[in-house]
């Protein structure tokens, strides 16, 4: 219970200082490339519970939907406004969102892609 009050102060106190940085970042993200903004991953939570994530979109529309270490040539699908997000953590404002909705906490593992089996296997036993 203290976590989630913890999660709930933290990411509304974040949200509220990162509003104005969010808002440049969504019209540098639809200056610069066609697409969503948001780009929505499905991840493991806890208990095993599929989630959507949300973060800023720093990769074309168009790109593969793995593990960008999975990817041969990651750099060709990465927009030039997503190399300064993913650089600066900047892409990853928006999981505020999943934080407030109980999905995933500010403390603790980050949520494996659907896809990464042995990440949610290691993640199931912590």
């Amino acid at each position: 219970m203290l976590s989630r009050v913890f999660d709930l102060v933290l990411s509304l106190l974040a949200t509220a200082v990162l509003i104005v940085p969010s808002i440049l970042i969504c019209l540098a993200i639809k200056a610069t490339s066609e697409g969503k903004v948001l780009y929505w991953s499905k991840r493991v939570g806890h208990n095993s519970q599929y989630f959507m994530m949300p973060k800023f979109r720093s990769m074309y529309s168009h790109s593969p939907e793995v593990a960008t270490d999975k990817l041969r040539d990651p750099q060709r699908y990465i927009t030039s406004v997503g190399s300064f997000l993913r650089r600066t953590s900047l892409d990853e404002i928006p999981q505020l969102i999943s934080v407030l909705m109980g999905d995933m906490s500010i403390v603790g593992p980050r949520p494996a892609l659907h896809n990464q089996h042995l990440l949610i296997s290691l993640n199931a036993r912590i």
